[in-house]
This record gives C-alpha cells, structure tokens and sequence, in this order.
C-alpha cells in the first residue's frame, strides 16, 4: 500500500505499508522534515538526522491495540489476521488524540472529510471491545478511533451530545480504576492542579469512567514517551533531567512546576502506572508551537485498585523511581500546597467509591485515610521545607549582619570632612 502520512492538511512523507502485517517497508520523498513525529528522527550513529524504517515503525506501532485488550478475537477474526498492526491502516491511521493519519496513494482523500473530530465514525469496533458481538463479523465497520487507542483496559469512544468521550472499565475483582480517576480530580480540582474531568456511568453495576477528549482539531496530544526520543540521554541525567533537558530542547514553556504537581498528585492516591504514555504535552498541529503539559488524565491505576490497602510496603511508582519515597524526593518545590483546600476530602472519597458494589464499606474506610494519610505525609514535606528555607534565610542574614560596614563613618574621616 502507496500512501503519504499526512498531518491534517500537511504532506510530511511517503511510506509503503505492508497490508498484511501493517508495517512500514519503505520511506519515500520527505516533504516536510519539521512535521515529522516527534521522536522519529534518529539521534546517534549513522542515522543521526535522519528518520530511518525502524523509529517511523516504532512510532506508527503506537497506534494499535495493545494485543492484552479484552475483546480482540472477535475483531481480528473478522478483518482475517492475529495481528493487531493491521487495524489502524482499516481507519487510515486516524485517532482522537493527534492530527496523524495516511492518505493512499490517489485516493483524493482530504482530512477534513475523514477525520473522527468533525466526522461521525463506527461503533462496532468499540462494541466488539465490549464484548458484542454481531452475527456477521465480515459486515463490521472498522472506520474507528478504538482502532488506534492504546492501555489495556477495556475502553471505546462514542459521542454524546456531539462530544468525543472515552468509556473506560476496570479490572479485577474490584473494578476500582473507574472510582479511582473521581477521586484524583477531586483532589486535584481542591489543589487548583490542571487536570481532564472524569464522570462516572453504570452498564448494570460495572462502573465505567467518561471524559472528553482535551484534543480538539487544531492541536494534538504528544506523550512523554515520543519526547523522551528526541535526544541520548546524558550519561549525568536521571529520567527526570532527561525529560526536562528534552522539552527545553524543543521549546515546551513552564514543565517543571506541573511535572511536581503530578508527582504530588500520584504520591497522595499511589499511583503505580504513571508510565511516559501516562502523560503528555500539547502542541498546535499546523504552527506546531508548543502549549506545554497536558492536563492530567489516566490516574485509575492506583489506590491499591488490585490488592488490599496497605501501606506496610513500599508503593511503586513511575515514570522517574521504582518507589513513590523515591520519587516524591525529586519534588524541590512544596510552598503552593495547600492541605487546608482538602478538609474533608476522606469523607468525599468515601462517597465517591460508595456508588460501586464492588467496594465493601470497609474497604471504602480504608481507601478514604489512605488518601489522608498522603495528604499528611506531603503536608509534612511542606513545612519541613519551609522550615530549611527559613533557616537558610536566617544564616544568610547573620552573615551579612556580621560582615563590617562597606561605609564606615569615623570620627577621623568626620574631622578630615570638617577640614575641607
């Protein structure tokens, strides 16, 4: 298959997929090297500069279907293959999340026609992951932005009211990381911490999380994990000053301050999944200016959603360190948080994760001081903080108080003023 990969409106390079396999097996004429996906420009060796085969696969394999997805068979049955690859080529590369997307060789196609923001587009791929599945499976159209959505849980698309949301389950016993994305934009909302509003919604007593999508048709969602491709990290850099030293590279404004936010945020509900495809930035898709960090979103792997609360054992964390009282170590600044915004917030977690039968009232007790317990601990780092930086201030002070006057005034110098 002959195509270009378009960006919206902007031709960025010719490639040939493999229809078979949904890989790419060549790379023609580059028409635009400053639209090409971040992170797919080779950073050492004999490639360096230049975009080879293997980053653009690296990238485009981000868009399928992680093959652990619930509800993969049916599909795969039906298009004919065991390979999840080929799904995105059958919506031509289009998602809900950047302006990406591949246009055949002479097929007229224009973005504006296709593109699942302004277009209505299937349900049945997002049915299927739901485990509905129709009589027919060759009848299926596979025209959808499930095709190109990535995570493990099960999760489709629809619209409501003209809006692109994303429906997300849990997992296990518990079917917590629904509950769980409500309790992390409540405290974030408390914190004045930028984040992406989840609503909760039943299909009988499975809880499923609802949020619309931030991405609108101008811009685009870039994760960490493309960013973090745009350089060789120095030998010095631990993972945080790699990504900080990346966005700087590329121009990203104000990181630093939400990236500790984010880090505070998933120190208090002990977020164990903040991985780099967790968490992203907003750029413009045409001018490709960049906004910065994207509001937070995908918080539900966390509060012990698979296990029993316990706080006995270190809580692992990502993308920076193996364990949160690692991570939250690289938090240099504490002074904006607030513990007084979150009175309360262990009775409103309780009533958040009262509406699921899954969740026994002890287990709701159990969670809610998790939370406060977390919000204690950072509270704690806060005025230990304040309390060093008053410190430092006040030896600082001394110091200068003890230094002698840059001016003395003497009673000689008076006298020989006198005689002038």
């Amino acid at each position: 298959m002959n195509c270009t990969l378009m960006h919206k409106n902007t031709p960025v390079v010719d490639i040939q997929i493999a229809e078979d396999i949904g890989v790419i097996i060549e790379i023609g004429k580059i028409y635009n090297p400053a639209h090409l996906p971040v992170g797919t420009v080779a950073m050492f060796g004999n490639d360096k500069g230049k975009i080879s085969r293997k980053t653009l696969n690296d990238w485009w394999a981000g868009r399928s279907i992680p093959a652990s997805r619930d509800g993969l068979t049916d599909i795969l049955f039906g298009v004919g293959s065991n390979l999840t690859s080929i799904l995105p080529i059958k919506c031509f590369g289009l998602s809900l999340s950047d302006q990406y997307w591949i246009c055949p060789e002479s097929s007229g196609l224009k973005w504006s026609d296709i593109n699942f923001f302004e277009n209505d587009f299937s349900k049945d791929v997002g049915e299927m992951l739901f485990g509905k599945v129709p009589e027919d499976l060759e009848s299926i159209n596979l025209r959808s932005p499930d095709n190109t959505s990535d995570g493990w849980l099960k999760k489709k698309w629809i619209i409501i009211d003209g809006k692109r949301m994303l429906m997300k389950g849990g997992s296990g016993f518990f079917q917590q990381e629904p509950l769980n994305e409500l309790v992390a934009c409540a405290i974030m909302k408390r914190l004045g911490i930028d984040h992406i509003p989840y609503t909760l919604t039943f299909e009988g007593d499975t809880p499923y999380s609802l949020c619309e999508t931030f991405i609108t048709p101008e811009t685009e969602l870039i994760p960490a994990w493309r960013i973090i491709e745009t350089r060789k990290r120095d030998n010095q850099d631990n993972a945080l000053t790699h990504l900080l030293r990346c966005a700087e590279d590329l121009g990203i404004p104000n990181i630093e301050s939400a990236l500790e936010k984010m880090l505070i945020l998933d120190y208090i509900i002990a977020n164990t999944d903040r991985h780099y495809n967790n968490f992203g930035f907003v750029r413009n898709a045409e001018t490709l200016e960049w906004h910065g960090l994207a509001p937070i979103y995908d918080s539900g792997t966390s509060l012990w959603h698979d296990t029993h609360v316990s706080s006995a054992t270190p809580c692992k964390s990502k993308p920076f360190r193996g364990t949160h009282e690692e991570q939250i170590k690289l938090v240099r600044d504490f002074s904006w948080f607030d513990s007084s915004t979150l009175a309360g917030i262990g009775n409103e977690c309780k009533e958040i994760f009262s509406q699921s039968k899954h969740l026994d009232e002890p287990r709701q007790a159990a969670l809610a001081r998790a939370v406060e317990s977390g919000i204690k601990t950072i509270e704690q780092m806060r005025v230990t903080q304040k309390g060093k930086l008053h410190a430092r201030l006040e030896a600082a002070q001394k110091k200068v108080d003890a230094q002698p006057s840059a001016n003395p005034t003497t009673p000689a110098r008076n006298k020989n003023n006198e005689n002038r």
